[in-house]
């Protein structure tokens, strides 16, 4: 299977779920509802898993973080967070840079 940067930012894109830093656990924490995310996360830092993944690098110009598609696999739901095959193959090519792309958040 050929899998090119285009499919990994389209796996990306269809991320499901939200993610919210715990401050009291001190962790990032997935929820499939922004209401369901309780008293120890902030509103501001609840955003989209697809928009998780995203850093930003320059003005539109954003990075495909691994380190942060890890914190998603860490939560050990990757088939309700839809992580699929292109974003496996992302993380395991250690060997090539990280995907940069022209974006803008989704509103």
């Amino acid at each position: 299977m050929h899998i090119t940067s285009q499919d990994i930012c389209a796996a990306a894109d269809q991320l499901k779920g939200f993610v919210g830093f715990n401050h009291k656990s001190g962790k990032h924490i997935v929820r499939f509802s922004e209401d369901s995310f309780g008293m120890d996360v902030a509103d501001a830092s609840i955003i989209p898993s697809c928009e998780f993944v995203w850093a930003a690098v320059e003005g539109e110009l954003m990075s495909l973080r691994r380190d942060l598609i890890e914190v998603l696999l860490a939560q050990n739901v990757d088939e309700r967070l839809n992580i699929t095959e292109p974003l496996r193959v992302y993380l395991r090519r250690r060997d090539l840079p990280e995907i940069a792309a022209q974006r803008r958040l989704r509103a």
